[in-house]
């Protein structure tokens, strides 16, 4: 028969009694009061710890934990919120060394098991959700937080999701697995319409979703000029963004079918509107002459375009030099050009610097000047052409004919009487000479 209640408490008093008497009695007297006390079993199992650590003689109860208690030396220091803690919230037995150290034996993982028995790794004894540990153990995932990102609640991503379905682990990184309302959403530019990429992160940042730029250099059509600095819209207002055409005319057609000086469609210029046109303004232009096949020399670089091209033919304009000077070769009178049938190879004589004055190779022609009176006292023209416009082929005879003297000079004479012929007088007298 167990003792009750009533029974031990007057057991103890005994016991009590006799300690207080234990100079005057014997130590067979106290064995015999210490076996009346029935033997209590301790609520608290096996702890080694004196009951005076929580309890008092002004009562049993209310318990008090002393300050000098040290929770630590069992293995679990407390530390942060569990220092405030009440001591059944974690200690539901009064067998304090039964209780388990694991986090999940006091709060519940709404994580399922997906990261681990490790709370401490996210989690701090100073608070559940604690934002720095979580974001510091996050950095070292696939997908590392920055910007906004680092500011969400971990539902905005990690969404709630039945038992068995991973909300943690294996979470899609991709910026469409949150983020395809706002791109469906968008409307300046048209996002789904225009066939834009997934890869949010080519025109936005985690910093914020409305800030948005495209790095256009890294397209096929890198900006350059003007081209930097135009709206999206001047380019992309069909809504059209992947394969947009970068030939110059889908976007430039309306100045070049406008353009008049010159008329770009009336004389069936190119299209590929870089070939004088710059991504800096439409104008000035540059057209590079010297790549064709007529490249510009002397006056005809500083000549305005409309003297040669003032009949409106560009491509496939004659380069013969009568096609522009047509009106200087028949104006010419010293000497007069046309009267003289001189060629139409104006290089001849002249050259692209300026029109005059000329300059005629004799010595390349049929009758060379070389030196002496040819090349020095009759240096004009009209020396030898007195007649005007007569350029015709000549002999020596024809400006030195012979005196009667020389008429009747037998070394002038043949045997048989004849003059010796024009080309005989280098016989005698030297060119250099005549």
């Amino acid at each position: 028969m167990h003792p009750t209640p009533r029974d031990a408490r007057t057991a103890r008093r005994r016991l009590t009694a006799a300690l207080i008497l234990a100079p005057s009695l014997g130590l067979a007297a106290l064995q015999a009061v210490a076996a009346i006390a029935p033997r209590v079993k301790s609520p608290h199992g096996n702890l080694e710890e004196e009951c005076s650590t929580c309890h008092s003689a002004s009562g049993w109860k209310p318990a008090h934990v002393n300050a000098s208690f040290d929770h630590g030396k069992f293995g679990f220091a407390l530390t942060g919120a569990h220092a405030t803690g009440d001591c059944m919230s974690c200690h539901t037995s009064l067998d304090f060394k039964a209780a388990n150290t694991q986090c999940q034996s006091c709060h519940t993982d709404p994580h399922r098991g997906e990261m681990g028995a490790d709370c401490a790794r996210c989690h701090s004894a100073r608070s559940f959700i604690d934002r720095g540990p979580m974001v510091r153990q996050h950095q070292l995932t696939r997908f590392p937080l920055t910007g906004s990102h680092g500011a969400l609640e971990c539902e905005s991503c990690h969404r709630p999701a039945a038992q068995g379905q991973m909300q943690f682990v294996n979470t899609r990184a991709e910026c469409q697995s949150c983020h395809m309302d706002a791109y469906r959403s968008v409307r300046q530019p048209d996002h789904a319409a225009g066939g834009f990429p997934l890869a949010c992160q080519q025109c936005h940042s985690t910093l914020t979703w409305s800030t948005a730029r495209f790095d256009h250099d890294r397209s096929a059509f890198p900006l350059r000029g003007a081209h930097r600095s135009a709206a999206c819209a001047q380019c992309h207002g069909d809504g059209v963004y992947r394969g947009k055409s970068t030939a110059c005319a889908s976007c430039h057609q309306g100045e070049y079918n406008a353009t008049t000086s010159p008329a770009h469609a009336a004389a069936g210029f190119p299209t590929q509107c870089q070939v004088c046109h710059g991504t800096v303004a439409w104008q000035p232009t540059a057209y590079d002459h010297d790549a064709t096949s007529f490249p510009l020399t002397g006056a005809h670089r500083s000549a305005a375009c409309d003297q040669c091209h003032g009949d409106g033919v560009y491509d496939g304009k004659a380069t013969a030099c009568e096609s522009c000077h047509q009106a200087d070769y028949a104006s010419t009178t010293d000497p007069s050009h046309a009267a003289a049938q001189f060629p139409l190879q104006c290089l001849s004589c002249h050259n692209t610097t300026a029109w005059a004055p000329a300059s005629w190779d004799h010595d390349s022609q049929w009758f060379p000047i070389y030196s002496g009176r040819h090349r020095g006292e009759w240096n004009a023209c009209s020396d030898c052409h007195d007649t005007p416009g007569d350029f015709s082929r000549f002999t020596c005879l024809s400006c030195h004919p012979h005196s009667d003297r020389a008429k009747t000079d037998g070394d002038h004479r043949g045997e048989s009487g004849y003059q010796y012929q024009s080309s005989a007088c280098y016989s005698c007298h030297p060119r250099g000479n005549s």
